[in-house]
């Protein structure tokens, strides 16, 4: 019912992704409808898209899935949500979230970064860093990844918790309101089939 008539490229799924040819209020419209139109509360939809979304400001690239699930999980919300809500995390906002993790974590560990975040390659770091996990190359991951790693988890930490507040907040209400505005409607057009005539009445 949902699915396209015709299939897309990958080219064009990536441009999509990157610009959405409907334009951003239209697919952020769309995309809270997807949301909003989840099976259950309002805490259970809130709080999951708030796990995805909190998640996504964590240097764990490769695990935002697994790990957004886990914190569904222990606060009772929706999984799919979760899944939506790390599309926080996109090509377009990583290179800020990591630059202010990365500060955050430095100023909080009162210890002064070798280089300026603003110079660290992130995406040569993570794409080096899944090698070497792969790998099992113990040597790259504690003497080369973990020391930009270790910052940024420490500035993510209270960064996720904001950003989960953030989400959670304001869209609990966001989608009851609209679970009731749905309900109403719903309500209204089983009134009106109840109120028709039978087909019998009028002949």
């Amino acid at each position: 019912m949902f699915l396209r008539r015709k299939r897309i490229g990958l080219a064009r799924r990536f441009r999509e992704l990157m610009w959405p040819s409907a334009g951003w209020r239209r697919s952020t419209s769309y995309l809270f409808h997807r949301i909003a139109r989840i099976p259950g509360t309002p805490h259970y939809i809130a709080a999951g898209l708030a796990c995805g979304a909190a998640i996504s400001f964590t240097p764990f690239i490769g695990l935002h899935f697994v790990l957004s699930f886990v914190l569904a999980w222990i606060v009772r919300g929706s999984l799919i949500a979760a899944a939506l809500g790390t599309a926080v995390g996109n090509p377009w906002t990583f290179p800020f979230i990591w630059i202010w993790i990365h500060k955050l974590g430095h100023w909080m560990l009162d210890v002064r970064s070798p280089v300026p975040a603003e110079a660290v390659n992130f995406t040569w770091l993570f794409a080096k860093l899944t090698g070497a996990m792969l790998r099992m190359d113990m040597n790259y991951l504690f003497d080369t990844a973990w020391p930009v790693l270790w910052p940024m988890f420490i500035g993510s930490i209270p960064t996720a918790i904001v950003v989960w507040f953030a989400f959670y907040l304001p869209l609990k209400p966001a989608v009851a309101a609209y679970q009731h505005r749905r309900h109403l409607r719903r309500m209204k057009k089983v009134q009106e089939t109840a109120d028709a005539p039978a087909p019998e009445a009028r002949r």
